[in-house]
């Protein structure tokens, strides 16, 4: 990016700054701020955000974060060099500000995005098949983090006509970050990204490739309707107002099968997710989603161990609640060995 700095006038560098605090929302008098940052942003490693087969979803999950604001993000926290949507440069000028940058090592790589490849006219970009930018990125790339449920492992494109991938699947490579979920978290993005830039590494990853610190737990296992499912109370009528907080199982909720931090971490800056405003969470951090995960709103997976029809029945037994509330819960999370996981699945 220095290199890039000593290319243009000081009068052309200081009207970028001006569209970029222009799309960031910032006033004009922040350019002098905008202009020093960006020059001191040359020591930090660059991050380059590439986007695929993709709805921009994750892009506006990202730019709608609140705290930390956006413009702090960009211009504090890291050093975006190149990102389609985000950035004020367009053809020439932004894909020149990629070419200088791969000419560095170690730097950070964001896909957003599946990869099509079937065909070679699917998601053309720069005049370039997408999965050939990918290519070329990932080859000096420090960390590589696939942003999404469709960059992560298809997601919807996956059960599309394109033969779309997911970053690891296509790069056949095993050391690829998926921060997965339908968008992607701000939170999960930002912070992994941070870890690396602070530790000059990944943080510790599951067998899928997500960060523990965001997937270690089921969505299940802090769902606010986990007492209801405990109780046998299913939700079976969307219309019946008693019914309205029971457990959505049977409505096709995915939370026994998916790990997140959903419940805990919420979206739109803590105010709701999926479950609390009355949706089943329907498993987009999970590598089956889509295509095995749907038809959504219908139950798709047993619990094996757990029948739902006789769980009331059983949990009215005074004596044995404690210990059928218990065996239910572990039968759920696949953590019974008699229980095993859910059918079709590995156990985690």
């Amino acid at each position: 990016m220095s290199e890039l700095f000593t290319r243009i006038s000081r009068k052309e560098f200081l009207k970028a700054c001006a569209y970029t605090a222009a799309l960031l929302g910032l006033e004009q008098s922040k350019v002098d701020h905008i202009a020093k940052v960006l020059a001191k942003a040359a020591a930090k490693p660059p991050v380059i955000w590439l986007e695929g087969q993709d709805c921009a979803g994750c892009t506006i999950s990202f730019i709608g974060s609140t705290a930390p604001s956006v413009s702090e993000i960009i211009l504090d926290v890291i050093s975006l060099r190149y990102h389609e949507t985000v950035m004020a440069g367009a053809g020439r000028v932004a894909e020149g500000a990629l070419e200088e940058t791969l000419k560095e090592e170690g730097y950070v790589m964001i896909v957003e995005g599946s990869i099509p490849t079937k065909d070679g006219r699917f998601c053309m970009v720069a005049g370039k098949p997408f999965g050939e930018t990918v290519k070329k990125v990932a080859e000096k790339a420090g960390a590589i983090i696939a942003v999404g449920a469709c960059a992560a492992y298809g997601g919807i494109p996956g059960a599309g006509p394109t033969g779309a991938k997911g970053v690891a699947e296509y790069l056949g490579r095993d050391d690829i970050i998926n921060i997965s979920t339908c968008p992607a978290h701000v939170e999960h993005v930002v912070g992994t990204v941070v870890y690396y830039l602070l530790y000059g590494k990944a943080p510790e990853i599951d067998k899928e490739g997500r960060p523990l610190m965001f997937f270690r737990t089921l969505i299940h296992d802090n769902c606010p309707r986990r007492g209801q499912f405990e109780k046998g109370n299913y939700l079976t009528d969307w219309n019946n107002l008693e019914e309205r907080d029971w457990c959505l199982y049977l409505k096709g909720c995915k939370g026994p099968f998916t790990y997140s931090d959903c419940p805990i971490r919420k979206w739109n800056d803590g105010t709701n997710w999926c479950v609390e405003c009355g949706a089943g969470c329907q498993g987009c951090a999970e590598p089956a989603f889509y295509a095995g995960m749907s038809p959504l709103f219908e139950k798709t997976q047993e619990i094996k161990g757990v029948d739902v029809d006789t769980i009331g029945k059983a949990l009215g037994v005074v004596v044995g609640a404690g210990l059928a509330v218990h065996f239910i819960g572990q039968a759920a999370t696949g953590r019974l060995g008699k229980g095993g996981p859910p059918e079709g699945g590995e156990k985690k």
